[in-house]
């Protein structure tokens, strides 16, 4: 920050913090004497900045109370934590009419590549399950894979120092703390998942592709986490329909195959003690079909069922 304008405006978002800043911290914060601090001032006080100095031992500037700011300024990062956690209020219910006004307030004050990429990101960002532990992947990585998803371009990345593959981003996840980029990887012929706190460059590749029709990138992705192998694979038929097992299994926890008058339910567990509770919760008859250890399971919370009823 070596321009006097830039070192102005940040006196200004050191001010909007609000309270007393004598001058010395402003001073040391601002890299300046305190002679240019009052300078500084004085700028904001032309552009009609209400600027206050309050005297005496604790004094020093502050903004009038009751001022309205313009709008703020914004880093990268900070426009992406607002975008995307008024996206998440939106999905839960708890922001609902407000969301998408100030969703549109902050794509009109930050720079216009940046609100290109925000759209970017908000067209493909797909929200699943609230996140337990978060683990946050780079600004830059996340937006340029969400712009490389949007306009259907090749994107060169590497992923976990495993060096640089060329992948078509199909779309991004944000699925219980983790986010996720689910792609196409034409040098091995498959769809796969990434996950983009792994990516550690993001550049754009040359070409075009084609998303399939009706692809769906959470499915994709709450489906792969679903198969992958846990301690216990777990396989039940029960008579029931796909539709009221959705309701109460969550896809990253559960796959369900449709069969002639029943489904089969694959879990995969750490431990099956957890296991029988969830398939009585599905309030239908069940075959247990894999693991055979999962059958005593069964047969214990049958018993601690009948005597508590007794």
């Amino acid at each position: 920050m070596t321009r006097p304008t830039a070192r102005v405006l940040a006196l200004l978002e050191i001010l909007q913090a609000g309270g007393v800043h004598p001058v010395g911290a402003l001073a040391e914060r601002l890299a300046v004497d305190e002679r240019t601090v009052r300078r500084y001032v004085e700028h904001l006080q032309d552009l009609e900045v209400p600027v206050e100095g309050v005297r005496g031992r604790y004094g020093g500037y502050r903004l009038a109370t009751g001022f309205r700011m313009p709008p703020l300024m914004l880093t990268d990062a900070e426009a992406v934590a607002i975008a995307v956690g008024l996206a998440a209020g939106r999905r839960t219910g708890m922001v609902t009419e407000a969301a998408e006004s100030a969703t549109a307030k902050v794509r009109r004050v930050v720079p216009r590549a940046l609100g290109e990429r925000l759209d970017a990101l908000l067209g493909t960002l797909a929200l699943t399950e609230p996140a337990r532990e978060a683990t946050s992947p780079g600004t830059a990585v996340l937006l340029a894979v969400a712009h490389a998803a949007r306009e259907q371009r090749p994107l060169v990345i590497a992923y976990a120092g495993r060096g640089e593959r060329t992948v078509h981003p199909y779309g991004v996840v944000a699925h219980s703390g983790r986010w996720y980029l689910t792609a196409a990887d034409p040098a091995h012929g498959e769809v796969r998942t990434f996950r983009l706190d792994r990516i550690e460059r993001a550049t754009p590749g040359t070409g075009r592709f084609e998303v399939p029709a009706g692809f769906d990138p959470a499915r994709r992705v709450l489906t792969g986490l679903a198969e992958v192998p846990w301690e216990h694979e777990v396989s039940v038929r029960l008579r029931t329909d796909a539709a009221t097992v959705a309701r109460r299994l969550p896809t990253g926890l559960a796959v369900v195959e449709e069969l002639d008058g029943a489904v089969r339910v694959r879990l995969r567990a750490e431990r099956l003690d957890w296991v029988p509770s969830v398939l009585a919760s599905l309030d239908a008859p069940f075959e247990v079909e894999s693991p055979p250890a999962l059958r005593d399971h069964v047969r214990a919370l049958a018993r601690r069922l009948d005597a508590a009823a007794g």
